[in-house]
């Protein structure tokens, strides 16, 4: 029997803190927009986390700037996820702008 749910910013949350592939996790994160599920801080620094388990210090970067875009303000587990994303990249530099 199918249960069908009515994806919104919970559901989207809850798929989202389980990715460990950074591109699907991105990919989840445009979804909610396309479904007109509204993104709140939760949902970015779950895919931040993701892309800081992948490396991918750019995507986490670009991240934290759509979330300024957004109205969203990034707070200390944004910053934490980025950070430690750029400095297992070999990236630690990159994360100082965020210190600015």
């Amino acid at each position: 029997q199918r249960h069908d749910v009515e994806p919104n910013a919970i559901t989207y949350q809850a798929v989202l803190s389980k990715r460990r592939q950074w591109q699907r996790t991105l990919g989840l994160l445009q979804n909610m927009r396309y479904n007109h599920v509204v993104q709140n801080v939760i949902s970015h620094n779950a895919a931040i986390t993701a892309c800081g388990k992948n490396e991918q210090w750019q995507q986490a970067l670009g991240l934290v700037e759509a979330m300024w875009i957004l109205g969203l303000a990034p707070n200390v587990i944004s910053y934490s996820a980025v950070i430690s994303c750029c400095e297992k990249s070999g990236q630690w530099p990159q994360a100082m702008c965020l210190l600015d």
